[in-house]
């Protein structure tokens, strides 16, 4: 059994960018945060990385052996370097997305690592939310709304995270509670580095567009743009969510222009998709804070900036980790799950009622 009131728990999150494993610890007791604790980073080398995207789409009874053991193998050698967690939050690797059809994948066996890692695990966080009529995503903005209370936020605020695909929290931090109505609204904006990321791999071999650099030598081919706005998931009501190939026909847009021109364009798309989900949030945030990789990337950033009405900056300036967030949700999601309380509501995934997800693995004798 956990103890009552605070613990640390380690949270582990590999995302739809296959770039590596983020693990990190939290110290919570499911609804306030009460301290951030070590963390670190297992990257995916190019190998590893092409046999994740050979998987990519596939669902459960596919030929998965390879990639499974991969995603368990490199999630253990992270995880086994922390000391003093008392359970695990294991996302486990995205795979496939359909929320109205077949449901969700991530890839990995919580029950394996449990007995690994000799601690409890809580994984297979959306399917539950999936059952109950919701998205299954995005799942970080309870832990938003955490993040918001830490930080003592006192006015609407958004967390934008920008990884493979981009997702967008609004927190009313005046509310007492997460799954209050009107408390959050959630939903992925749209297609973030994940086409940028693959048409870099495509024609020039590199894993994504450093700093910016190939795109800011570029144009925005603004009649791409308009089309790729014209796409009927900009027309949907939130909450809504996407499948990391969901807009893969992207690259098909910028296929004619030449390679910084097609970056720039990419670039611009999701810029443009944040800009256009902004017109759900029921009041103007007072500012953006920006997760994830696409912080790190100055032209996104800058573009950003000039498409939003209101201060963007990377969460680093409010004293939190953007390069570890997620991983930190899936830690605070753990102990929610363990001690019942709902990780998701109508307002984050369109969830008939707040859920609790996920599942508990116990090593054995635990």
């Amino acid at each position: 059994m956990l103890k009552a009131g605070r613990l640390w728990a380690l949270g582990a999150m590999s995302g739809t960018s296959l770039d590596g494993v983020d693990a990190a610890m939290v110290e919570t007791d499911g609804v306030l945060i009460h301290g951030f604790g070590a963390s670190a980073y297992r990257p995916y080398s190019g190998a590893e990385q092409t046999v994740l995207r050979a998987a990519l789409g596939k669902w459960p009874g596919e030929d998965l052996a390879e990639a499974e053991a991969l995603v368990e193998r490199a999630h253990l050698e992270v995880l086994g370097g922390f000391d003093g967690a008392a359970l695990v939050g294991f996302h486990g690797q995205t795979l496939a997305h359909e929320p109205q059809g077949r449901g969700t994948h991530q890839l990995g066996n919580g029950a394996r690592l449990a007995g690994e890692l000799g601690l409890p695990v809580v994984w297979d966080f959306r399917s539950a939310d999936i059952r109950l009529g919701g998205e299954g995503a995005p799942l970080a903005p309870f832990f938003h709304f955490a993040c918001a209370k830490w930080i003592g936020a006192d006015a609407p605020l958004a967390f934008l995270n920008l990884g493979g695909v981009g997702n967008l929290t609004w927190v009313d931090p005046t509310r007492a509670r997460p799954e209050e109505p009107g408390a959050l609204l959630a939903f992925d904006t749209g297609p973030a580095n994940a086409p940028i990321n693959d048409l870099m791999m495509a024609r020039r071999g590199a894993a994504y567009d450093r700093d910016g650099a190939l795109g800011r030598q570029g144009v925005v081919a603004q009649d791409v743009l308009e089309r790729f706005l014209g796409e009927a998931y900009f027309l949907r009501m939130p909450p809504k969510s996407l499948d990391r190939d969901t807009f893969r026909g992207m690259i098909g847009l910028v296929a004619d222009l030449p390679d910084a021109d097609a970056v720039a364009t990419l670039t611009g798309m999701a810029a443009a998709a944040v800009a256009r989900g902004m017109e759900h949030c029921p009041e103007p945030p007072a500012r953006v804070l920006v997760t994830g990789g696409g912080r790190h990337n100055p032209l996104m950033m800058e573009m950003l900036a000039a498409a939003l009405d209101c201060p963007v900056g990377p969460v680093e300036a409010v004293g939190l980790d953007g390069d570890m967030l997620e991983a930190q949700a899936f830690a605070y999601l753990a102990v929610r799950v363990a001690r019942g309380l709902p990780t998701s509501c109508p307002g984050t995934t369109g969830v008939r009622a707040a859920v609790s997800g996920g599942t508990i693995s116990r090593p054995e004798g635990m």
